[in-house]
């Protein structure tokens, strides 16, 4: 989905793909505020600026989705 999709939508889907490991703990520190656990969980948030800020900064760690 592209950027402009998803920027549309209401709500997004984020999956953690990728393990932290090796990468900076800010980078960690994201995931976690994110609301993701562990490798392999789902979360649902609204669609806001901050939102997809956070998610951008770790593209290579998760899968972004529209959960509409």
């Amino acid at each position: 989905m592209s950027k402009i999709e998803l920027e549309k939508t209401k709500r997004l889907r984020l999956t953690w793909v990728k393990s932290g490991i090796g990468y900076s703990s800010r980078q960690k520190g994201t995931i976690r505020a994110l609301g993701l656990r562990r490798l392999g969980d789902v979360v649902e948030h609204d669609n806001t600026p901050a939102i997809r800020g956070m998610a951008q900064k770790v593209v290579h760690l998760v899968r972004i989705e529209a959960a509409d």
